[in-house]
Formats: structure tokens, C-alpha cells, sequence
């Protein structure tokens, strides 16, 4: 089969998740650590959310080797009052300090009701969804928040400032699918720009303007301008309360100085915000449920606009592509494929096990 920039390649759920492990275990990352880093990269892979998953070990990699990520960090968990508690990320993964963070939030709801954690000091923790399925996964509602690096104008402004930080929540249904909502306040998640570098495409002319303030479908020169927020002052205004949360009452990096996961000057310091919420607290955990499942069907059942052959649910889309990937396995192309391998024989790990399209 002849080969071109685009053919697609794919990769065992499996293969992926023990590919990812080895790596970062090479890199200093102990076993234990790397096992949880590795499977939530794979929860992004595995949802479409490609941006966010294993093809984020290059950029991780570099930043450990650059001494600005502390591959052995271990979180650091101090309780504040029964149902508040912070975690000191310690400049390790954030997926690390996230992980802790909503375990600990988790325990605090199912005794009292609701559970908040504060993190400080951490990283990039990928993709939202996974932490608001590990909510659910235990049975609760959740919301999730993150501040991130300058990449944004505030409304009317022209330079960056404000992270495309995304808002995440959910709350577990009965029958039906889950409520999952994961989105950034920009019109496109930088990841995705990042991506369509990566592989050598363009953008939509609506995603980013370049330095000069011009709309752009070259991802390079939007990396070098602003990212365009959704609806003009809504998203400039859910970027600032990202910071409130996540960076200002931390105590982390805020107001612009959180560090990109591209910049090898300084750790990162980015902060995030918690919340587990028991959602039987005023009615029983079946009526919820149901009330849960009623709402799906009400959406999903709703009269369609014309063109539309189905409405999903938030959440739903990335779902049922994660019973597909299950099945076909992680997608990739020749240079995503290249990059990760460069990062396996630095280290002296197998290389990842493909198959063709």
C-alpha cells in the first residue's frame, strides 16, 4: 500500500495505553504514575479527542527533559475543612493532581454531600471528560475548571491573555448515556490547531486571527496571533472565570502568566477547581436517575431543524466514538506515528505496533 501525509494508521487500545506507560516510565515516571497519566491519554484517543491524547507525549516529554516538568512529583493532598481540600500539584502531571483531586472530592460528597478541591502548582491534564467520568464513574455530579496559558484577547482587546481554559460538568443518567459537557470558550480548542499543524492542514478562517489581527487558515501563523472566543464577550467572560477559579483562588498562575506546554522557560503552574456533588441530596438516587433519563429522551427526541438526521446529547457523540475506537483502535498518521517513536528510542522502549488502513 503506497503511503501518503494523510493514510491512517491505527493502534490497539492496548497497544497504545502500554506504548504510553513505557515512555513516560523511561522518562522517570514511576510505574504507578505512569499508569494513570497513560490511561487518561487513552480516554481522550478513545473519545475523538485526538488533541489531547498520546499525541501530547512529545511536548510532555520535552518539557521533563527541559527540567520545567517533574516527571517524579508526587501530589500533595491537604484538607481545609470536612468537604474542602487542596492538592499541591508539585510541578508534576496535572493528570496526577486532577486524579487525586477528584478522588478526593468524591470521598468528601458521598459522606457530607458535596466535595471541593482547589489545586495549585500543576500541569495540563488533558482532556476535561475523563475527570468528570471519574465523577460518574463513582456515581456523582461534577464540575471541572482549569486556567491555562495566554492565548485569548479579552473582549475588544487585541493580545493574548486569557487561557482557552475549558469548563467541563456532568452527572450520571440511569438507562440512558451520561450528561458530559466538555467544551473551551474559543471557537476551536487550541489542540486543534496544533493538530491540523502537525499534520499539515489548514483551519477554518473563523478559528484565529494571525499577529496582525486578519483571520488566517494557516495554523502556524494562528499560533503566533489569538484565538477567536465564542460568541464575542461569552467567551471572553468564561475565560476570566476560569482564572477566578482556578488560577486566583489556588494560588497558582493567573491573569496571563500560566506557562504553555510549549514555552521551556518555567514550570507551567497552572490551577484547577473540583467540585463532587452526591446527586441524591434532595430526592432519591432512582428519581434522579430517571429525571436524568427523561431530560435525554426530551433532547434527543426533540423536533429535528431541517438537514439534521439526529440530535446527541452532550457527551453522547464522544461516546458512541469510543465504542467504535474500542473496536478499530486509535488513528493515526506517518508523523504522529514518527514522533512517538523518536520518544520510545530515546528511552530505549518498543516502538508502537500499528496496522495499516
Amino acid at each position: 500500500m503506497e503511503e501518503t501525509s494523510d493514510t491512517k494508521f491505527y493502534a490497539e487500545v492496548s497497544e497504545a495505553r502500554k506504548f504510553v506507560e513505557n515512555v513516560l516510565i523511561g522518562n522517570g515516571v514511576p510505574a504507578s504514575n505512569a499508569e494513570i497519566v497513560a490511561r487518561c491519554l487513552i480516554a481522550a484517543d478513545l473519545r475523538g479527542v485526538d488533541t489531547h491524547g498520546m499525541n501530547r507525549i512529545p511536548s510532555y516529554m520535552a518539557r521533563v527533559r527541559q527540567g520545567v516538568l517533574d516527571a517524579t512529583a508526587i501530589p500533595e493532598l491537604t484538607k481545609t475543612t470536612p468537604v474542602v481540600a487542596q492538592v499541591d500539584g508539585r510541578n508534576g502531571f496535572g493528570f496526577l493532581a486532577a486524579s487525586k483531586g477528584m478522588a478526593t472530592a468524591v470521598d468528601m460528597a458521598r459522606e457530607f454531600g458535596i466535595g471541593m478541591v482547589s489545586i495549585k502548582h500543576s500541569n495540563h491534564f488533558g482532556m476535561s471528560a475523563w475527570i468528570v467520568q471519574q465523577a460518574i464513574d463513582a456515581g456523582m455530579m461534577s464540575l471541572v475548571f482549569t486556567n491555562s496559558s495566554p492565548a485569548l484577547p479579552p473582549f475588544g482587546g487585541k493580545g493574548k491573555l486569557l487561557g482557552v481554559s475549558p469548563i467541563a460538568c456532568g452527572a450520571p443518567g440511569g438507562k440512558e448515556k451520561p450528561f458530559i459537557l466538555d467544551m473551551a470558550p474559543s471557537i476551536a480548542a487550541r489542540g486543534k490547531i496544533y493538530k491540523a499543524k502537525r499534520r499539515g492542514e489548514k483551519i477554518p478562517l473563523d478559528w484565529a486571527l494571525d499577529s496582525e489581527g486578519r483571520p488566517t487558515d494557516d495554523p502556524e501563523a494562528a499560533l503566533g496571533g489569538v484565538m477567536q472566543p465564542m460568541g464575542g464577550p461569552k467567551g471572553s467572560g468564561l475565560s476570566i472565570m476560569m482564572d477566578v477559579f482556578s488560577g486566583v483562588l489556588s494560588g497558582s498562575a493567573f491573569a496571563g502568566h500560566v506557562t504553555g506546554p510549549y514555552d521551556p522557560s518555567k514550570p507551567s503552574d497552572v490551577g484547577h477547581f473540583l467540585v463532587a456533588i452526591k446527586p441524591d441530596l434532595f430526592m432519591s438516587l432512582d428519581d434522579f436517575r430517571e429525571r436524568m433519563d427523561y431530560l435525554y429522551q426530551r433532547v434527543v427526541g426533540a423536533d429535528k431543524a431541517a438537514g439534521v438526521d439526529r440530535i446527541y446529547f452532550p457527551g453522547e457523540i464522544e461516546q458512541l466514538r469510543q465504542e467504535e475506537r474500542e473496536k478499530t483502535g486509535i488513528s493515526l498518521v506517518q508523523a504522529e506515528i514518527d514522533a512517538l517513536n523518536e520518544e520510545a528510542t530515546r528511552v530505549g522502549k518498543p516502538l508502537l505496533v500499528v496496522k495499516g488502513q
